[in-house]
């Protein structure tokens, strides 16, 4: 779910559908449509139990952002908050009641400004361009909460029209010293079993934006750069897509191995930039 907060929009799917449901409608195409093309390319979001309300909040919010609300929508978030299932998810999810209570009371605000009339459209802005933050095959490392440093790869660089995307590979480097380009060639993908990942290699689709570059420039150092033979893109079905916390996946997955086993499943970096087809099960 990637959560980081409580507010509606403290979630990784929120964020992501919104902010793309914001470019499609600044590219020309009309609510009807993105909301359409939205539900029909995250098919896994939308059949999620644990995750698909996000979804529908960020479709309602940008609906109402635009003040061309749909009832059937509109509808289904009203039933997600009156029933309690969202409560009830977090409360699955093992949230503190804390958490449950402010969760609660954002969700009736939420539902209080879905139901009001917004009193001007929220306009199309010109489109801004951006570029690739990473370049193919650039190795990059960072710091986790253990104070030892991790590492991540670049498996792929494209411009799609206006927007610059990486293809970044987490790897399972968690060593005390500066890991060398070596040890990124010789890396393992870091794989998620922690919560309800179930040996989840954690490679993703990652947009550059200007937020994007702010977020991440001052937590990394690049360190080299190798050579990566297989060409990747975004269609496949094999990798996950969405924001970049750069320590958050790493440092949550090596705390769970404290006191669970690590996953089983193994992927090299090097079985990733050769030119072979490869399958995670």
């Amino acid at each position: 779910m990637g959560t980081w907060g409580t507010a509606i929009s403290s979630n990784d799917t929120y964020a992501d559908v919104y902010s793309e449901f914001t470019e499609l409608y600044n590219d020309g195409m009309n609510v009807p449509e993105i909301t359409a093309k939205l539900i029909s390319e995250y098919p896994d979001i939308v059949n999620d139990p644990d995750d698909s309300n996000n979804f529908w909040f960020a479709i309602a919010k940008a609906q109402w952002d635009y003040k061309q609300a749909d009832a059937t929508i509109f509808n289904k978030v009203k039933d997600i908050i009156k029933s309690g299932n969202d409560l009830a998810i977090w409360k699955n999810l093992s949230a503190n009641k804390k958490d449950i209570t402010k969760r609660e009371i954002v969700l009736t605000k939420f539902l209080e400004l879905l139901e009001s009339e917004k009193p001007k459209a929220k306009s199309r802005k010109k489109v801004k361009i951006t570029t690739p933050y990473f370049e193919k095959g650039e190795c990059f490392t960072f710091k986790l909460e253990n104070g030892n440093y991790g590492g991540a790869v670049v498996l792929e660089s494209l411009q799609i029209k206006h927007l610059g995307v990486n293809l970044i590979a987490t790897t399972r480097i968690n060593q005390k010293q500066k890991p060398s380009q070596k040890d990124f060639e010789n890396a393992e993908v870091l794989i998620l079993n922690h919560a309800k990942w179930e040996n989840r290699p954690y490679i993703k689709w990652v947009s550059s934006s200007g937020k994007y570059k702010t977020e991440i420039e001052p937590f990394i150092e690049k360190i080299g750069k190798i050579e990566v033979k297989k060409h990747y893109d975004t269609k496949s079905d094999n990798y996950l897509h969405g924001g970049f916390k750069i320590t958050e996946q790493p440092n949550l997955q090596f705390e769970s191995e404290e006191i669970k086993p690590k996953p089983t499943l193994k992927i090299s970096i090097k079985s990733l930039i050769e030119n072979r087809s490869w399958k995670f099960w």
